[in-house]
């Protein structure tokens, strides 16, 4: 089964293709992970994954989603990862994490508090952007950001990394998809500005190409960096397939190794032919056409679906997200059906 075949990425292995993709869990206080994390993650860890991604963590304060994000901004919250990566790596898979800021979708309810943008009253804080356009109607309205404030941002990105290294993550995934700021500088819907850092795509990339560049300068040549990014923004005007597969030909040579696809996020209110795999065909055509390993991603539920995504080569591995929170065990249930052999705990062997 191609599924359950080792993956080489730089010194690391990842023991099979199944990745368990970066999910907020909306549950930390001050950015500092919990015994929630320590479970959820452990336990996907144990299920049998090939690489286990952290959830999107910020890289500053002002870069979270919710204020009950992670972070990785201060050694408090090192610390607190340290056990956690200690887990995963022990029980055989690599430890990741995703490497954010929110940007204009910043400051923010969590989803089952209602989401939309959080009231001064309630704990608000100031958002940044490439332009001062807010993400819908009724949402704050976030700060252009200058020179001062993008090299900030850089600054930011490049002390995470730093961090999470201390912290003992193996794998950094840098977060440029779903609207959130990076994505924000690449997409014309949300760029307007007219310096170096807007108008052409060579200048709309340029904020990601340095944040790459800054990461790839303090994190160990030895261990895999991923780009995550949306293929396209499902909204004329919006970035474009086209544009991924330029950008994902330009990657190698910064330092990427694997760029995990997936799409939207950007706008509100727009109509993605949502179906199982629906986004597995970006993936395959940046694999195919811009000569880089990709990841899979999106209502990849199945374990005879997820096997034909690899060994059609449409990607290098698949990461699987709700179907992983819905069962831990993913990896072990897929092995049971496709008749792979996979190691289980010795706690657990009298289960399969």
């Amino acid at each position: 089964m191609k599924l359950f075949e080792t993956y080489p990425q730089r010194s690391l292995t990842l023991r099979n293709r199944i990745v368990v993709s970066p999910m907020c869990q909306y549950s930390a206080t001050d950015g500092v992970p919990s015994h929630w994390h320590f479970v959820h993650l452990g336990s996907r860890a144990v299920g049998g994954a090939g690489a286990v991604i952290a959830e999107a963590t910020a890289v500053s304060p002002e870069g979270r989603i919710s204020a009950q994000d992670t972070g990785i901004w201060n050694d408090e919250q090192v610390e607190a990862w340290r056990p956690i990566t200690a887990f995963i790596a022990e029980r055989g898979a690599v430890p990741g994490v995703q490497l954010a800021h929110a940007g204009r979708k910043a400051s923010v309810w969590r989803p089952w508090e209602g989401g939309g943008s959080l009231p001064a009253d309630k704990g608000a804080w100031v958002t940044v952007a490439p332009s001062a356009l807010p993400f819908d109607k009724d949402w704050h309205v976030p700060q252009a950001l200058d020179a001062a404030g993008i090299g900030k941002v850089i600054a930011d990105f490049r002390a995470a990394a730093v961090r999470a290294r201390q912290a003992g993550f193996a794998l950094i995934e840098l977060h440029a998809a779903h609207g959130y700021l990076l994505h924000q500088f690449m997409s014309p819907l949300s760029n307007h500005r007219q310096d170096e850092y807007g108008g052409s795509y060579e200048n709309r990339t340029r904020l990601v190409r340095e944040v790459i560049g800054a990461v790839r300068e303090v994190w160990p040549a030895e261990l895999p960096l991923w780009l995550r990014i949306s293929a396209t923004d499902w909204s004329e005007g919006g970035w474009t397939v086209d544009e991924s597969v330029r950008l994902g030909g330009e990657l190698a040579a910064l330092g990427v190794d694997l760029v995990d696809v997936s799409s939207g996020g950007l706008v509100p209110h727009v109509k993605i032919p949502v179906a199982p795999g629906y986004q597995v065909p970006f993936a395959a055509r940046i694999r195919q056409e811009a000569g880089i390993a990709t990841g899979a991603v999106g209502l990849i539920t199945e374990p005879a679906q997820a096997d034909g995504i690899i060994a059609g080569g449409a990607a290098d591995v698949v990461l699987i997200a709700r179907a992983s929170l819905r069962d831990p065990y993913f990896p072990h249930r897929a092995a049971l059906e496709l008749g792979a052999t996979i190691f289980a705990p010795e706690q657990y062997q009298r289960a399969w």
